[in-house]
This record gives structure tokens, C-alpha cells and sequence, in this order.
């Protein structure tokens, strides 16, 4: 009888342990971008879509650029130049467009890397590049110098 007890008693570990080894839970992180345009502007977002479509293949080195964290966010130093390596380009596409459209072609870059997964896993790291991509024009030394990009985590 006490064997019997102590194999039930081994059984109903062993089921509890299945049991809590399957059950776990997911967090999904939605990022929400939101446009403050202003519905006056309508042929002027309309100007700056036709030129990010045309500047789309450039505007992959500000993805890059985003795509990279700092060296306190990687917990190391990066090899040198490796963090301002797409900035220049960057930059040089971002001065093709005009004071308006700079930061509607920062908003795509982000949408872009959003959509293709970006390896930007979890809400802080999220934060990060959308902080990084409002500053983006800042480093370009372009006009606005930061762009309104407002982020809503669901």
C-alpha cells in the first residue's frame, strides 16, 4: 500500500510539472505610429510619399542606422566608425527631401523596420529607436530638428 501511495504521489509531481511546463504566457508588444498630420497638408504629404517611394532604396541606410543600438545598449563598444557607418548616407538622402518631408521619411523608415520585424524585441528597445529616429534630423543637421513621432504600446 505505501508503494502504491508514493508511486500516486510521484505520478502527480510528475503531472504538475508538465502541466506548469506548458503553461506560459505571451506578451505581445504592438507599436502604433501616429501621423499628426495636418489635413491642410494634403498635397504636400501626398508630394512627400511620391519622393519617399522614389528615395526608397536609399532611405535603407537610415534603417541601417536605426537598425544599429549604442554601445551602452549592446553592453560593449562597437568596432570604430561601425555605429556612424549609414549616417552619412543617411543624411544625404534625408537632405533630398524637402524641410516638410524629412520627418515623414523618418516615419516610413520606422513603419518599415516595425513591419519586417526589426529585431527590435520588447517595448524599451522600441523606445530606443523611436527616440533615435525623432533625433535622426538633429544629427543630419537638417531642418526640423526633431520630428514628432508618437508612439502608443498596446
Amino acid at each position: 500500500m505505501a508503494k502504491l501511495t508514493v508511486l500516486a504521489a510521484i505520478l502527480l509531481v510528475a503531472l504538475l510539472a508538465i502541466a506548469s511546463a506548458t503553461a506560459h504566457r505571451t506578451t505581445i508588444t504592438t507599436t502604433v505610429l501616429e501621423d499628426e498630420e495636418d489635413p491642410g497638408q494634403g498635397g504636400q504629404s501626398q508630394r512627400c510619399q511620391q519622393k519617399i517611394q522614389e528615395q526608397q532604396q536609399q532611405l535603407w541606410h537610415c534603417q541601417q542606422y536605426l537598425s544599429q543600438m549604442s554601445p551602452s545598449d549592446l553592453r560593449m563598444y562597437p568596432l570604430p566608425g561601425q555605429q556612424e557607418e549609414h549616417l552619412r548616407p543617411c543624411c544625404q538622402t534625408l537632405e533630398n527631401f524637402d524641410e516638410q518631408c524629412v520627418c515623414e521619411a523618418v516615419m516610413y523608415v520606422v513603419r518599415q523596420q516595425l513591419q519586417q520585424g526589426g529585431g527590435w524585441q520588447g517595448e524599451e528597445m522600441q523606445q530606443q529607436v523611436i527616440q533615435k529616429a525623432k533625433n535622426l534630423p538633429r544629427k543630419c543637421n537638417l531642418e526640423p530638428q526633431q520630428c514628432q513621432i508618437g508612439a502608443v504600446f498596446v
